[in-house]
């Protein structure tokens, strides 16, 4: 028996170690921003002093800010979480920003006092008063420490407005889904009605005829039909092969109605089988070839269906050799079918989804859709 790794015997493994490399991607990503930070006060601070000093000993001053904004990255989430149970719009504003203002002043001083008494308990503490010393060596430079505290404040809000976005475009990307599903609902329930009406209306014909064993086989395909349209309920997207499964049952009863005045052509490139489109995006397209072209003419007719692949795009037609559609192509001559499927093309690709309709008279018409290629 084959070796299998871990994760084909546990489909979950791969997402759960996905999720471990997205934790570790996340924590060297916040040591990174903390040791530039380290870095760019460091060397600010040693070009400053090269100013005043031919020597300055970049070793200590990078050990006494690393260790400074080690601290910092330590009170981080203390900070966060000081954040969120005070937000900046508590007490409209006033009180949300009095109260961080003095956070930030407090844990200045507590760690500016914490690092002055170990300088001075460690090297001067016989040479001076501990306040003396503490007054002495205070200046503008420590009030960065504010700066690092409004700096990780605005990390914060700054990541919370940051995974809003993202909340939101998930919401409109759920809700573009759950529309698309809804309209592709309303196109399946308006096909249902008068299809099957009609293809009822074609078997009750032939048992009048006492043709029964074309009423059996038409039923039968009726019922594949259906099933294979329950079965693809709430799918967004299917491959062209499947599209053009079900649109082939679909033409074997059109047929059977209209017997030999409909003839039907399908001309499909082998690398376009594949290719994902919408659910049930050809059938509307092919529907209003019969009624619109095939139905009116008094002798047979042909409906084509083309796909094609071009430049990383899909192409796919429908034409019929018609009398055209009366006043031409214009949008106002358009039904509900055609309409949701220009609407459809529109939600789902945006600008790179192309629906046109031309119609010559006489001379058939055609419907062509055109999106970008996806397997």
């Amino acid at each position: 028996m084959p070796h299998k790794s871990l994760e084909s015997l546990h489909p979950e493994a791969k997402k759960r170690r996905n999720v471990m490399y997205s934790r570790w991607a996340k924590f060297w990503i916040v040591v990174g921003i903390w040791v530039f930070a380290g870095l760019l006060l460091t060397l600010e601070l040693y070009f400053n002093y090269r100013v005043e000093t031919s020597y300055i000993d970049l070793i200590d001053l990078a050990i006494t800010n690393f260790g400074r904004v080690l601290v910092w990255a330590l009170l981080a989430p203390f900070i966060l979480r000081l954040r969120e149970k005070v937000p900046l719009s508590a007490g409209r504003w006033m009180g949300g920003l009095a109260f961080h203002l003095a956070a930030s002043f407090a844990v200045m001083a507590i760690y500016y006092l914490g690092r002055v008494f170990s300088i001075w308990l460690l090297w001067d503490k016989a040479a001076t008063d501990f306040w003396a010393f503490t007054l002495a060596n205070f200046y503008g430079r420590n009030l960065i420490d504010i700066a690092y505290y409004w700096g990780v404040l605005a990390f914060g809000y700054s990541l919370e407005i940051y995974r809003r976005y993202k909340s939101e475009e998930l919401k409109a990307a759920q809700l573009e889904a759950r529309l698309i599903e809804t309209e592709l609902q309303a196109l399946r329930q308006q096909m249902h009605p008068h299809f099957l009406f009609n293809t009822m209306n074609t078997i009750a014909v032939l048992v009048r005829e006492g043709r029964n064993d074309e009423a059996v086989k038409l039923l039968a395909r009726l019922s594949s039909l259906l099933r294979m349209s329950l079965d693809n309920t709430g799918v967004p997207e299917v491959t062209l092969r499947q599209e053009m499964d079900f649109l082939e049952k679909y033409l074997e009863i059109q047929k059977a109605r209209f017997s030999d005045r409909l003839a039907v052509t399908i001309d499909i490139a082998p690398e376009a089988w594949e290719a994902r489109i919408p659910n049930l995006i050809l059938q509307p397209l092919v529907e209003n070839a019969i009624m619109h072209g095939i139905a009116p003419k008094a002798g047979p007719g042909r409906v084509t269906v083309r796909g094609r692949v071009s430049d990383a795009r899909l192409r796919l037609e429908v034409s019929d050799d018609g009398p055209g559609l009366a006043g031409g192509a214009g949008r106002t001559k358009e039904g509900i079918g055609l309409s949701n499927t220009r609407e459809r093309i529109a939600k789902i690709y945006g600008a790179n989804g192309h629906f046109s309709l031309r119609s010559e008279p006489g001379r058939g018409a055609c419907a062509q859709i055109l999106i970008p290629l996806r397997t």
